[in-house]
């Protein structure tokens, strides 16, 4: 289930939200979405055309799931590709985390997107993984 809320009045051209999940890759689905919800208003208006793997790993959470939205926003920016996380498994070992997940959606169309703002970054301002009570929540800044 994917879940998230924007967070008002934390930075003047920041948007802020926080994201949370059942296990560690709900969290990084709903922060991958929140992200991209800033940038579209209507997520349902990006089609599952084109796919993309991601792997990626980190020694600590909170870098694999800042190195994940780095991603969704590569992508946008490189290939002017909106993408939605789908088939995400993640997995820690010796102190390793690693995720891989699916990104599907299409290329920015300006006929069909309504694009609300561009997202240019991840900050490490405020940025916060954690486990709190059983589920996973993150707090994260964009830099619009």
């Amino acid at each position: 289930m994917v879940s998230y809320r924007y967070i008002e009045d934390i930075a003047i051209a920041d948007v802020a939200f926080e994201a949370w999940g059942d296990d560690f890759g709900g969290v990084l689905v709903s922060a991958a979405e929140a992200t991209l919800n800033v940038m579209v208003s209507d997520l349902d208006s990006v089609a599952p055309i084109d796919r993309r793997t991601v792997n990626i790993e980190a020694e600590e959470p909170d870098l694999l799931l800042f190195d994940f939205l780095q991603e969704v926003i590569f992508f946008k920016d490189a290939n002017r590709l909106l993408l939605r996380p789908v088939n995400v498994v993640v997995k820690a070992r010796d102190g390793i985390f690693k995720a891989s997940a699916d990104l599907v959606g299409e290329e920015l169309d300006m006929e069909r997107h309504d694009l609300v703002v561009d997202v240019k970054a991840v900050t490490l301002h405020r940025f916060v993984v954690e486990r709190v009570d059983g589920r996973w929540r993150a707090f994260v800044v964009l830099d619009i």
